[in-house]
């Protein structure tokens, strides 16, 4: 029997990156560069037309990270429950997870919201003119936080990747895995 997680390390770690680095480049290109073109009613129009290009790219990219993750937890399961450090760091990645995956199904329908607004007069693709229609203009601004809070959410998701990298060390694992037992017979306070 393998000890390699491979495939399952690979999916996690390539969907994360493209979840990570796709919503960065979204926010700093797509809803920047959206700023750019002269007609600002076609402004909106060309934010949405690359999310929706992005969008089933990044369904992919959570899909792979999401069946990697878990693959990762599964194959470590004996680690996460017995190892000092990797079952905290799993709980983190977890809430870190769920937390990102809600950060984007809520700016999809911020998107969606925006995409019913078309050809609203707009600023950028998240900034609001003044004669931005209300409903547009809210979601823009709610838009304009979320963009930040979803590449946030995963750059923390990548940490705590590094932090059950380095606990896969020799010198981590012995020491982890004696640590519980030594502190259940009361040897280490």
């Amino acid at each position: 029997m393998s000890e390699r997680n491979t495939v399952v390390r690979s999916l996690n770690d390539l969907g994360l990156a493209a979840w990570f680095g796709g919503t960065l480049a979204g926010a700093v290109g797509i809803n920047g560069a959206a700023a750019d073109v002269p007609d600002r009613g076609q402004r909106l129009r060309v934010a949405n037309a690359g999310w929706a290009r992005w969008t089933p790219v990044n369904l992919v990219a959570i899909g792979a990270h999401l069946v990697g993750s878990t693959g990762l937890l599964l194959g470590n399961k004996g680690r996460t429950a017995t190892q000092k450090g990797v079952g905290g760091a799993s709980v983190a990645k977890t809430v870190l997870t769920g937390a990102a995956l809600a950060a984007t199904a809520y700016s999809r329908v911020l998107g969606k919201k925006l995409e019913k607004a078309e050809p609203a007069p707009v600023e950028g693709g998240t900034s609001p003119a003044s004669d931005t229609p209300q409903e547009a203009a809210t979601a823009q601004k709610q838009l304009a936080v979320v963009q930040w809070v979803i590449p946030a959410l995963t750059a923390a998701m990548i940490v705590v990747d590094a932090v059950h990298g380095e606990l896969q060390r020799p010198s981590q694992s012995v020491t982890g895995i004696l640590a519980k037992p030594a502190k259940l017979l009361g040897l280490n306070d």
